[in-house]
Order: C-alpha cells, then sequence, then structure tokens
C-alpha cells in the first residue's frame, strides 16, 4: 500500500533535510531530474583524497526523494568514494531486485524498502544516489586528466 512508502520515517526525514544550499567551491557538481514526477536534485561535493569533507545540495523533491536526500546528508561526510558507489549499487538492488536495504552508516535508507513495489517512484528515490556517483566520477576524470 501507497501507506506503507509514506511512513512516519520518511515523512520524519523528509522533514528534516540538512546540508541545503550550495558549496561556495565545490570540486564537482551534478544535477539530477526525475522526468516522471519532476523531482530535481543538485548535488555539491568536496573531496579531500577518497573521502568526502563538505556537502551541500537543492532538493526539489518528493517526500521519497527528500528522505533519500536527507539520509544522504547526514552521513556523506567522511564517507569514501567506494562506500558512496556501494550505497548506490545497494539502493538500486533494494528497488529493482529485492536485494536487502544497505547497511551501515546508510542503514536508515531500510525505511524506504517498501518503494520496490512501486517503479514510478524508483526514479526520485534513487536521485541523490545518482547526482553523488556523477559527481565522484567528475572528480576521478579530473583527476586522471591532470
Amino acid at each position: 500500500m501507497l501507506d506503507d512508502v509514506y511512513n512516519a520515517h520518511i515523512l520524519g526525514l523528509a522533514g528534516n533535510i540538512g546540508c541545503i544550499g550550495r558549496l561556495a567551491q565545490p570540486d564537482a557538481t551534478a544535477t539530477r531530474h526525475a522526468k516522471l514526477c519532476g523531482s530535481r536534485i543538485t548535488v555539491d561535493i568536496a573531496m579531500a583524497g577518497n573521502l568526502v569533507t563538505d556537502y551541500a545540495h537543492e532538493v526539489k523533491a518528493c517526500a521519497l526523494g527528500q528522505a533519500a536526500a536527507a539520509v544522504m546528508a547526514k552521513h556523506v561526510v567522511g564517507a569514501s568514494s567506494a562506500e558512496l558507489r556501494q550505497v548506490r549499487d545497494e539502493m538500486l538492488a533494494m528497488l529493482k531486485e529485492g536485494a536487502p536495504p544497505p547497511n551501515g552508516r546508510f542503514e536508515e535508507l531500510r525505511y524506504l524498502e517498501p518503494v520496490r513495489d512501486f517503479k514510478a517512484r524508483h526514479a526520485s528515490t534513487m536521485l541523490v544516489f545518482e547526482a553523488v556517483v556523477a559527481c565522484l566520477d567528475e572528480i576521478a576524470a579530473t583527476r586522471t586528466a591532470g
């Protein structure tokens, strides 16, 4: 049921998104858009070595996109590039293949598990993860080229 998707945990996360805004000098910026619902997120990331040192985002999304963004904002600083790629892959597997939700620092994403039954909501839920990985790709490409 849709009530399972929009549960109290999801609404609580969506109502308390941190890191709102933009970074003055990010190492990378990425915007992602979900065509079906119009959700949009822009992410700025700063990194030192392989670790995120600063993060900000502008979130114009449904409650599911907001909830995912809120969890990311809480835990992204200090995360490694590999860890962030892994959480993106785990979220995608959770939604598309019925895999278990991520654990560790991103374990709150378990509250998004009911979204798997609503394919139309997958894109908005994945926006923040896709934007973060796009930033990581941009940073890696810049470092390789430089």
